[in-house]
């Protein structure tokens, strides 16, 4: 029986790059700023957006961010 895993693709830093690059550069800097903020890549930051905005259920970096505490 052959056991399938569930591969799990992220956005790479080009192509984040890139995608940034066309946006207004007010929210251009506010991912930026909102990256160095919590010390995450900005691809990272990017596609929590983009998931959060898919689904309000999404996980975000205060769920995940190491250190942090309730």
């Amino acid at each position: 029986m052959m056991q399938v895993t569930e591969q799990i693709h992220h956005l790479d830093a080009e192509t984040a790059r890139a995608f940034l690059e066309k946006l207004p550069r007010h929210i251009r800097e506010a991912f930026y700023s909102r990256a160095a903020a919590i010390e995450y890549p900005i691809e990272a930051v990017l596609e929590s957006a983009i998931a959060a905005s898919l689904d309000p259920d999404a996980l975000s970096f205060i769920d995940c961010k190491p250190g942090s505490s309730d």
